[in-house]
């Protein structure tokens, strides 16, 4: 049976479990590519794999987890062998289907790292290529912490072969991934992209993930899987243990079921046993019906925005119409001041921004989509790609790390034909502007044709009602007064009739009267009443914003008035204590703009201040009154989840100029605190939580000597004796490297008294002490805390 049928018509799918684990428990010592096992022992895997089809796996999955370039690289054997080897002793077996297996590619993508989407894409299809010529049934991507990374695997999946895909990503415990991205934006984001199914894996037992699974199931369709590890691994007798047995396992799996996962596995630590339980739970359960999720979502990598739930604020400001610093800002690809400005929207409360990149002077498609690079785990709010030209929509949906909405499609044939392709392919949202080859209709029945055009055009395409964001045209009141309330009847019919949400731009109603904030505030608050769901704006408008606030509230959007009595209530006490003839106590200086530039991430403007109070203060004193302290407080927000990677490695950078402005200018206030030693463990090729460590590190003061990853136990051994190490950090992502992390410890003790601080998913603080080390460090914040204290 084909495989799409199968998942449809089976009540539940039975994937395999881990792979790697169980290659340990025969070479526990051996800790190099698992991928050249199918070589080095090719009986090994496929047994493991047999064992899963006797315990009832439906489908197994490749050896072939880090079977890329990157990873392969000098070890003998090309992608296309590697792959070939692994389906092949997969498809021996006799499974019913074969998966073939593809992990994160252990580089950040640009502007974080310097892996660009393109490289990505082209390393996962020759993977993908390889897989389909030799016989794989579907593929299936894991592991995944970088949305952006897996999009550009889930696109080159889908764009050269014709096979199902599977995604999955991994969680930490504040349920997001160390990058910030939610399981809903991940979710979404990868349906809309055409995945066959979605879900998590690895992360941690099957106990904690219940809020993820019940997060995921409220904003999609496709089926959800779930392949757990068999718990949180402890460090015994000098092995990773886990202790989660299969008939804990299983039970904790039956509320996973319960709340919608119909595609259910085993990752780390499990083996034949734990799907046998698996199996046995499943012939108990009935799949959950779950309702059909058919609502407007928008979302970036971590927050998803649904237009039917509340008024969506979508911000004007990005658009360089009348705005000549914008428009340089575009022309000079100045990206602090474009995402400054997007900044001012979101804490404004912009909901969207609509990003427009339409001028004369630069090429569209390439501009738009640098600022949608530049803003990409910066900017935690969803874009509106905002754009008459078919290669810009195209080419900037492609690189944003979320769902955007699309504007826009009108009712003319060319128009659709263009654009409803592409909010296919990506599965974003359209802003359908009506009007067609007839121009803007004066009627209110015009304006519905058109409507019910673009409906039928979409269908055609098979998008739905609930992609369809319908802008019935706000019309100039100075000029055409008489028709401004045909906007409003249109807004009315489509809600309640099409049951579609819609859309005004906001500030054309007042164009040509004066005191135009009291005309688009009074138009909004009737196109609210006749139940427009949208409404593009400038959010720094008080007035406006205001109206919205107490709309929210008068119409049981805002729960208990919270976000209004939040919003509101320091300005009513700060006007009482004005009336009263207070007002000083209430003002309070602005935070230094250096601090204030280090948080925000300002690059060129830390660097120009620096260099501005390196002429009234010593270089010393900037050190340790603005810049440490301001990097203290980015790793607080980082800590309490206020941040996320991508704001920290943009503070970082802006602290990182800022100290090379002091060294440039005082040499000797910059002098080095102490050297560090980074590595990742041999065996291991993921360097970005390293990479992170260094990055502060170098920042705090301290000097890095970075090994890099996959690094031999004799170079750390020789490294620390050369050069009298006194801190070294090991850092490993994968479960079957944590042996190797305690062996390198082992022979460090050996040759001298350092101190050993170490990271990485795999690693808890449990089995921190247990493999040896000093110190563990939950996150690149914590190695700095241990740097100063030691240093």
């Amino acid at each position: 049976m084909e495989l799409r049928r199968f998942i449809k018509n089976t009540p539940f799918v039975i994937l395999d479990g881990a792979t790697g684990t169980n290659v340990l428990k025969k070479y526990p010592e051996n800790y190099d590519a698992l991928e050249l096992f199918s070589f080095k022992d090719e009986e090994l895997i496929y047994g493991i794999h047999k064992s899963y089809i006797d315990a009832g796996s439906d489908i197994i999955v490749t050896n072939t987890f880090s079977a890329n370039a990157f990873k392969l690289s000098g070890k003998g054997y090309s992608v296309q062998e590697t792959v070939k080897k692994a389906v092949s002793i997969a498809k021996r077996t006799g499974a019913k289907y074969v998966a073939l297996d593809i992990g994160p590619l252990g580089k950040l993508l640009e502007p974080l790292g310097a892996m660009t989407f393109e490289e990505a894409y082209d390393t996962f299809k020759e993977i993908i290529i390889s897989g389909a010529e030799v016989g794989a049934d579907l593929i299936y991507f894991e592991t995944f912490s970088d949305l952006l990374e897996l999009k550009a695997g889930v696109l080159a999946a889908k764009e050269n072969c014709n096979l199902p895909v599977f995604a999955t990503m991994t969680f930490e415990p504040n349920n997001k991934t160390f990058i910030g991205v939610s399981p809903a934006a991940a979710a979404l984001t990868i349906e809309g992209l055409g995945a066959d199914a979605f879900g998590l894996n690895c992360s941690s037992g099957p106990d904690k993930m219940l809020p993820i699974v019940q997060e995921i199931a409220a904003h999609i369709n496709i089926p959800i899987i779930v392949k757990a590890n068999a718990g949180i691994p402890e460090f015994i007798d000098g092995k990773s243990v886990y202790k989660m047995t299969p008939d804990d396992y299983a039970n904790s799996l039956s509320r996973l079921i319960d709340a919608g996962a119909s595609i259910i596995g085993g990752c780390c630590g499990t083996d034949d046993g734990y799907i046998k339980a698996v199996k046995g739970l499943l012939a108990t359960k009935t799949r959950l019906k779950r309702p059909l999720i058919k609502k407007t979502f928008v979302a970036s990598q971590g927050k998803v925005v649904s237009i039917d739930d509340n008024v969506a604020v979508i911000g004007e400001r990005l658009n360089p119409t009348g705005k000549p610093l914008l428009k340089k800002a575009l022309t000079d690809r100045n990206a602090e001041y474009l995402i400054g400005e997007a900044r001012l929207q979101t804490e404004a409360g912009a909901d969207i921004l609509d990003i427009n990149s339409g001028i004369f002077e630069v090429n569209e498609a390439e501009t738009l989509s640098y600022v949608v690079k530049q803003f990409n785990g910066i900017i935690d709010t969803p874009f509106c790609l905002d754009s008459s030209e078919k290669k810009a929509l195209e080419m900037s949906a492609r690189y944003v790390c979320g769902l955007p909405l699309l504007n826009s499609v009108n009712g003319k044939a060319s128009s659709m034909a263009a654009v409803m392709p592409i909010a296919k392919k990506y599965g974003s949202p359209i802003v359908c502007l009506l009007l067609d080859e007839g121009g803007i209709p004066k009627t209110v029945d015009d304006r519905i044709r058109i409507a019910e055009k673009i409906i039928a055009g979409a269908k055609s395409y098979g998008i739905g009602r609930e992609k369809l964001v319908f802008d019935c045209l706000t019309l100039t009141v100075s000029a055409e007064q008489e028709n401004v309330l045909n906007t409003l009847k249109a807004v009315k019919i489509i809600k309640e009739k099409y049951r579609c949400n819609t859309v005004l731009g906001l500030s054309n109603v007042s164009f040509g009267l004066p005191i135009r904030e009291q005309i688009n505030s009074a138009f909004l608050s009737h196109a609210l009443s006749f139940g427009l769901t949208s409404a593009i704006l400038n959010p720094l408008n008080a007035e406006v914003m205001s109206a919205i606030d107490a709309y929210r509230v008068l119409y049981n959007k805002d729960k208990n008035a919270a976000a209004y009595i939040a919003k509101y209530k320091d300005k009513v006490k700060n006007a009482a204590i004005t009336a009263k003839g207070g007002a000083s106590a209430v003002s309070t200086e602005a935070r230094d703009k250096l601090i204030e530039g280090i948080i925000k991430g300002r690059k060129d403007e830390t660097k120009q201040l620096t260099i501005e109070y390196l002429q009234q203060r010593d270089g010393l004193k900037i050190i340790s009154d603005y810049l440490i302290p301001a990097l203290d407080a980015v790793g607080a927000m980082y800590e309490t989840g206020t941040i996320f990677l991508p704001e920290l490695l943009l503070s970082a950078n802006a602290a990182k100029a800022a100290f090379d402005a002091v060294k440039e200018k005082s040499p000797k206030s910059a002098e080095n605190k102490g050297t560090v030693l980074l590595a990742t463990v041999f065996g291991d090729v993921h360097d970005i939580g390293k990479n992170i460590a260094k990055m502060l590190l170098n920042n705090y003061g301290y000097d890095v000597l970075d090994l890099g990853k996959d690094v031999p136990i004799d170079l750390i051994i020789k490294t620390v004796k050369e050069n009298n190490i006194k801190l070294v950090g090991l850092s490993a992502l994968m479960t079957t490297t944590l042996n190797n992390m305690r062996d390198t410890i082992i022979e460090i003790r050996k040759v001298s008294s350092a101190k050993i601080m170490v990271g990485g998913a795999v690693v808890t603080k449990e089995n921190s002490k247990l493999i040896g080390a000093d110190y563990y460090c939950k996150d690149a914040i914590d190695g700095v805390g241990v740097a100063r204290k030691l240093l």
